[in-house]
């Protein structure tokens, strides 16, 4: 069961105060304790002035966002797997493309990468990243991957992965002419002390259309760090490159892109340059989220769509069992959102930043645990299992990545 809305726009109250440290501390790498938590609630009161109105029957915004830009997508999309890449991946997490086509994919439980040739389907390790932790039955490990916007010039790979002591985000050169031994480089590391948790590390990672890092995190179970300014945790952070502070990011000195988030595992962008990301919920609401700078997610204080003055309802929400997101892409119109416990790939068709209609599910329970779909053009997908990640049912050649044709 899903429910949509237009994008409510308020502002969150981030304090100057609070701003002041998070330039200190998070310049620095720091981290503070947890802050006072509230519990979540799902409770809806009335909308504040401003808000959307409400939904029809089919779940279509009536009253769309006022600067919403008229969407191609059809109300009914289709979704089908035309063929499977590669097969016998070890918990894949990250996959990106090279400029030469070739995939790399990132194991979590291993720290592990490899390259993929779409064309033969082969699956060649390049390298490991060194000092991975991966914890039996938990999130952690090597997670997100990207490739620089510069790759045809410095050959950079970014990565985040988690160690015995932090959450990082690191870059490493690859070199495919070594013919022995590792092909990656040294990590370079750009962001670090970033919490650490068995549970809830966020971990995409992917380069904007203005050239920036943008880096999800999550809360690992420490509500109350993702209203903490502080801390880099259960956020989504904008950076350079090379780690660095933007100077317009929404509070000065701060990699804080946006505050109250719980689990951020997807991170795409639509043509309009609008970001998007989905996020776990607790026990009752998975979002799918319109990021604005400076704007307050909620966690722990709200969860899905509130109508609370200062937080920002989600675009769409999900019950748990039929979601529990990963990552997402554009593509056709739509956000695709690739989905773990619910075993499925959701479309959720846009209109400008407001939905068109009801998200619509595929392949429900077909290929198992779903991990992160990549767009590789408007109409081509690809997509990962996530089936031996000691969660799933693995079958005969999981876990697979999938080529998948949407409209």
């Amino acid at each position: 069961m899903s429910t949509v809305k237009g994008t409510v726009r308020r502002r969150s109250a981030l304090g100057a105060s609070a701003a002041g440290t998070a330039a200190v501390l998070l310049l620095a790498g720091c981290s503070a304790g947890p802050s006072p938590i509230h519990p979540p609630s799902v409770t809806s009161p009335p909308a504040a002035p401003g808000a959307p109105g409400p939904t029809g029957a089919t779940g279509t915004p009536t009253a769309p966002d006022s600067g919403a830009t008229p969407s191609a997508a059809p109300a009914k999309g289709t979704a089908k797997v035309t063929g499977t890449v590669a097969t016998g991946i070890d918990t894949p997490w990250g996959l990106v493309q090279l400029p030469d086509g070739t995939l790399l994919v990132g194991s979590r439980d291993t720290g592990r990468i490899s390259r993929v040739d779409m064309d033969k389907g082969t699956v060649t390790q390049i390298g490991g990243v060194p000092g991975v932790t991966h914890t039996q039955g938990g999130e952690n490990g090597l997670l997100g991957l990207a490739v620089s916007p510069g790759y045809g010039s410095d050959h950079q790979v970014y990565a985040y992965y988690g160690t015995e002591s932090d959450n990082r985000v690191v870059r490493m050169l690859y070199d495919p002419s070594r013919q022995k031994g590792e092909q990656l480089g040294a990590p370079d590391t750009i962001l670090r002390d970033i919490p650490t948790g068995t549970l809830h590390n966020g971990g995409r990672i992917a380069f904007g259309p203005d050239g920036m890092l943008y880096v999800g995190t999550g809360e690992t179970g420490q509500r109350g760090l993702a209203q903490d300014m502080t801390s880099p945790a259960g956020k989504i952070l904008r950076m350079t490159p090379d780690g660095q502070v933007p100077q317009d990011n929404p509070v000065p000195g701060s990699l804080v892109y946006s505050p109250g988030h719980r689990n951020v595992q997807g991170l795409a962008w639509d043509p309009q340059g609008h970001l998007w990301a989905s996020e776990f919920g607790q026990d009752t609401w998975d979002e799918l989220n319109l990021i604005e700078p400076g704007r307050n997610y909620g966690w722990p204080v709200v969860e899905g769509i509130a109508h609370r003055a200062g937080y920002v309802d989600p675009v769409a929400q999900w019950h748990t069992d039929d979601a529990s997101p990963s990552g997402i892409a554009y593509a056709a119109g739509s956000v695709w959102m690739a989905a773990l416990k619910g075993e499925r790939l959701w479309r959720v068709p846009l209109n400008g930043t407001a939905t068109a209609a009801a998200p619509q599910s595929f392949f429900t329970g077909t290929y198992g645990r779903l991990r992160t779909v990549t767009a590789l053009d408007d109409h081509t997908l690809l997509l990962t299992t996530s089936n031996t990640d000691n969660r799933g049912t693995p079958k005969k050649g999981d876990d697979r990545i999938l080529r998948v044709s949407v409209t």
